[in-house]
């Protein structure tokens, strides 16, 4: 591309700059087209009225354009400010342009309702310990709080409820070579039990684009990236707080929280050091009130994608997500983008008990859980706490991601040739089932795969997913099919009075054998967004909810479109008749209405069997029942 000379440019402008206060505006996030300079977005900026305020950390063809105010008078004598400014998005070298958006995005933790102040974190966790530890494995000073990596109720006969992890460290296996970040409100690197294992490399504040990536010490809200990267990467064996679940792995923070929020910022979180990172662990997310319905901006969807495309030397990044904590509220993590996406490992909770927390999320998305609190009583999760203490109060599904993580990161370890397709496979194959059993809510598949949309396939067993992983043979290349509906006039109409309608999608020749994630994209305008109900049928007959209804969500908006994903019907063969089920559930004396403007399916998998699978399904044995 050829740009005529327009004087000087000050190149110094792409690489300062702050992040805080990118007013919509006046700023606009650029994406150039493949093989663009620095000098060639310069040159275009100015051309178009505008001046390069920075290129973004990360990304080396995304900028931030910041428009010039050119002051000048028009033909009827009035004075313009915009004059001369080209709308970017027209500029056949500018692959998207967007304005920020400014996000409002909550941790995944209850601090509101557990936590103790700063002045009593002291009484967290009895002091009386001498020099011996009480188990033999480790003599950190909280280890025997770790109830989930070690069960220590000595309850005879009942089942074992912990993750099943010593094993793996009897092997030798602790997640050495493998990098985790936490993306969050920082990480207090200088902690005793954090800092051997901090990794300033895989680290960067993305508000203020620096690399001391330390929480903001005001208040102890922003201690959550710190407990977080804490239950993965603890050191072992420093008589210090606890043991973390990977205490072999590097751990680094990404902070974009703890600060004003913009699609810009999370973007450049996600896709930071995409080519060093092995995982990236979430734990925050839209709002889990029941009534948002969010999805990732164009660049945090960038990230990710560039994420498993590229990352891991192309066997994809690993990216953990908290389903979320709206469940006293019926919110549905299907409603929230990041959880909803295939390219996320959707992680829920389970309390010491094997239930459903009061908080826990429904969805389809679900892959999996691990453990966290319950009911007020039961046991929390140990970790590290700002100020260099320790605490044995986090909670949440905050609590839970990070665990899956670390376990993930120990897979990696026994094997880093296992692709990010990979470690979801695995997970579903290795779940255990038989802690959660006594739960409503399981259904089993056409594959012969048992699923809940509040457990996914059950909870994560450390030892039988590194084992599996050791030997894995990597699933063949994925493929993805849409599929229309068939006989489908737009627009449908919904209503009260009607009650239900149904679309109908055929699937007779697709190349697809063997399911992985399925998507329905659905366009849907509702007077009441909330009452909506939505269930998916595959053609060998598994039903699941995509769905729910939300009480608190009143909206008008409807799903202007959203995609709804499910793994409910992994391994299945999708070809034949599949049905999507749109249910008003309002109650009796209210009328709302709408319609349905567009409805796709997407499917993913591949046409060739994954080797597992070449011994047949899966085999629970109900029998089976690991010991303390």
């Amino acid at each position: 591309m050829q740009f005529v000379a327009l004087g000087l440019l000050i190149l110094a402008s792409v690489t300062c700059g702050s992040y805080r206060d990118l007013h919509p505006g006046r700023f606009w996030v650029v994406r150039l087209r493949e093989g663009l300079t620095d000098w060639d977005a310069g040159q275009l900026a100015q051309m178009s009225g505008y001046r390069v305020y920075r290129k973004v950390t990360g990304f080396p063809d995304i900028f931030v354009f910041e428009r010039q105010e050119r002051a000048f008078v028009n033909p009827n004598g009035k004075r313009s400010e915009s004059a001369g400014v080209r709308d970017l998005r027209e500029i056949g070298e500018v692959m998207w342009a967007a304005q920020p958006e400014r996000l409002k995005r909550d941790k995944r933790s209850i601090l509101r309702i557990f936590d103790a102040p700063d002045n009593a974190l002291e009484e967290d966790y009895p002091q009386q310990y001498d020099d011996e530890p009480q188990w033999p494995e480790f003599n950190d000073e909280l280890w025997q709080h770790e109830w989930y990596l070690k069960d220590t109720r000595s309850l005879p006969g009942l089942p074992k409820l912990d993750l099943n992890v010593l094993p793996v460290y009897e092997r030798g296996i602790t997640g050495r070579g493998i990098r985790v970040a936490v993306l969050d409100d920082g990480v207090e690197y200088t902690h005793e039990d954090l800092a051997e294992n901090y990794d300033p490399e895989i680290s960067w504040d993305c508000n203020h684009d620096t690399p001391d990536a330390r929480p903001n010490f005001q208040d102890h809200v922003n201690s959550h990236g710190t407990r977080c990267a804490g239950e993965i990467a603890m050191v072992a064996n420093n008589r210090k707080c606890g043991v973390g679940i990977a205490f072999g792995a590097k751990v680094g923070g990404i902070k974009l929280l703890g600060g004003h929020v913009y699609d810009l910022i999370e973007g450049m979180a996600l896709g930071f050091a995409h080519d060093k990172v092995d995982i990236y662990s979430s734990s925050w997310g839209p709002t889990d009130d029941g009534k948002t319905v969010e999805r990732p901006g164009l660049l945090a969807r960038e990230a990710i994608a560039r994420g498993v495309r590229k990352g891991r030397q192309g066997k994809g990044a690993i990216f953990v997500w908290a389903s979320g904590n709206g469940g006293s509220r019926s919110d549905n993590c299907n409603c929230d983008g990041y959880a909803g996406s295939i390219y996320t490992v959707t992680v829920g909770s389970a309390s010491q008990h094997g239930t459903k927390p009061w908080y826990g999320e429904v969805c389809s998305s679900i892959l999996t859980v691990t453990y966290s609190s319950g009911a007020y009583e039961d046991q929390m999760i140990t970790t590290t706490d700002v100020g260099n203490k320790c605490t044995v109060r986090h909670t949440g599904t905050s609590a839970s991601a990070p665990l899956a993580a670390g376990i993930i990161a120990l897979g990696l370890e026994a094997n880093p040739n296992i692709t990010w397709r990979d470690v979801q496979h695995i997970i579903v194959n290795t779940a255990e089932y038989i802690p959660l059993q006594a739960n409503k809510g399981w259904t089993e598949n056409a594959a012969g795969l048992l699923y809940n949309i509040r457990f996914g396939f059950g909870l994560m067993n450390a030892d039988a997913f590194v084992t599996a992983a050791s030997t894995w043979m990597n699933v063949p290349p994925k493929s993805t099919e849409i599929i229309l509906p068939k006989d489908f006039a737009a627009p449908r109409n919904l209503s009260t009075s009607i009650g239900t309608i149904s679309v109908t999608f055929e699937n007779a020749t697709g190349r697809i054998r063997y399911l992985e994630h399925v998507e329905v994209q659905v366009d849907l305008g509702y007077t009441e967004r909330g009452v909506l109900e939505i269930f998916l049928t595959s053609p060998r007959g598994t039903k699941v909810q995509l769905l729910t209804k939300r009480n608190r969500d009143k909206s008008k908006e409807g799903f202007r479109p959203w995609i709804f994903m499910s793994v409910a019907t992994w391994s299945e063969d999708p070809r034949g008749m599949w049905e999507v089920q749109i249910l008003d559930t309002s109650p009796l004396g209210i009328f709302n209405s709408g319609s349905l403007n567009d409805c796709k399916l997407i499917l993913h998998g591949t046409e060739e069997i994954p080797p597992h699978l070449k011994d047949g399904p899966r085999v629970y044995n109900m029998n089976y029942v690991r010991r303390v």
